[in-house]
Formats: structure tokens, C-alpha cells, sequence
């Protein structure tokens, strides 16, 4: 005869397997977080999302910010690694900016709200999730320093300011095309990666006062 442990092991609730209705609250939950943040995020409507009660929600993963941080984990792994992939195949610094946004976009299709899930400024202060949150972005951060300072390099400039300066504008400018690419959902990331191209290639025909050379 099964114990009651071994036997949650197999199922969870209605007869569906443990994992797969674990896997459903984690897609569930990171919808939520990353349609509305932490703070203003519902656990009831995690729970409806999977058609389960608010008290296995618990049961299975804990308080809202133990589940919370069972979704940030693997959205911050994937997001880090492919990153450090796209960094690591070499090449010339512009392909390797291209290469590392087509990475974000085919990690993120099809659960483009992860990314709000990874940066979301309603993550109380001090708590795990704003712990764990802070060390991707701080590991992504260096990634992204490395990668400007290179392409920095390759135009001429070693200037240590010019390099933080344009990690701070790669890093806002990522952010920006991610919220436009959420809005606009029929944009495969192949779409977005040749959109980028040309953006990136327009932008370097302007001249220092604004206007195309």
C-alpha cells in the first residue's frame, strides 16, 4: 500500500502528475508576475490560471515569494546563458550584439513576460527574490560590460567613461526593445533581429550633431 508521500510523488490533484501540475502553476505564475509585477500580483489567480486552489498553490511551493522566486530561477538561468553563449562564439563586436538579442528574443518566445518576471522593480526590498534578482542583473551587467567595451575597442576607443556609458545605454535600449516587442506579438525573433540590423545600421549613418552623413 502506497504511503500518502509516495503517492503525491506520482499525482497531483484530479489525477494529473505532480510535475505537470507543478510545471503548470510555474507557467501560470510567471504570466502573472510578468503581466502585473510582484507586488500587484494575485495568488487566487495564479491558482484559477491552473484550476487548483490557493492552498495547494501554497502546499506545493510555499508563500508568494518562494513561488516567485521558483519562477525566477530558471528565466534567469536561460536568460544568462544564452547570453554568455552569444558572447562566447566570437566574431566581430556589431554581429555580436545582433547574436546576443537573437538569443533573448528565441528565449523568451512564447513566455515574453519572463522578462518582467527578471526586472521587476516591485520585488520587496531585501527578500529572496530581490536577492536572486540582483545577481543576474548583476552577472548580465558584466556580460554587457565586457561586450560594449569591446565594440568600443574595435572603434578606436579605450575610454573607460565611454564604456560605461554605453553599457548603461545597451542595457536600457535591450529593455526597450523587449516592452515593444511584448506589444507587438506577431514579431518572430528572426523578424526582430533583422528590425534591429537595420536599426543599428541606420543609427551609425548619423553624425555626431544628429543628421545623416
Amino acid at each position: 500500500m502506497a504511503t500518502p508521500s509516495s503517492h503525491a510523488s506520482k499525482a497531483g490533484t484530479k489525477g494529473v502528475p505532480r510535475e505537470h501540475r507543478r510545471r503548470q502553476m510555474l507557467e501560470a505564475a510567471t504570466e502573472e508576475f510578468g503581466a502585473h509585477g510582484y507586488a500587484a500580483a494575485s495568488l487566487p489567480a495564479i491558482a484559477a490560471r491552473v484550476g487548483v486552489t490557493k492552498t495547494l498553490l501554497h502546499q506545493y511551493f510555499g508563500t508568494k515569494e518562494d513561488l516567485y522566486v521558483a519562477c525566477l530561477v530558471p528565466v534567469g538561468d536561460r536568460l544568462l546563458g544564452t547570453i554568455r553563449a552569444a558572447m562566447g562564439e566570437g566574431g566581430a563586436a556589431p554581429h555580436t550584439s545582433l547574436r546576443v538579442l537573437h538569443g533573448i528574443f528565441t528565449a523568451l518566445e512564447g513566455r515574453r513576460e519572463a522578462w518582467f518576471v527578471l526586472y521587476d522593480t516591485s520585488l520587496p526590498s531585501g527578500g529572496e527574490a530581490a536577492r536572486r534578482a540582483s545577481e543576474y542583473w548583476a552577472a548580465i551587467d558584466r556580460l554587457a560590460a565586457g561586450g560594449t567595451a569591446e565594440l568600443l575597442r574595435e572603434a578606436g576607443s579605450t575610454d573607460p567613461l565611454d564604456a560605461d556609458a554605453l553599457k548603461y545605454v545597451w542595457r536600457d535600449l535591450v529593455a526597450t526593445l523587449v516592452r515593444w516587442w511584448v506589444k507587438h506579438p506577431e514579431q518572430t525573433p528572426e523578424a526582430m533581429t533583422r528590425r534591429c540590423a537595420r536599426l543599428f545600421a541606420a543609427a551609425a549613418t548619423l553624425t555626431p550633431d544628429g543628421h545623416p552623413d
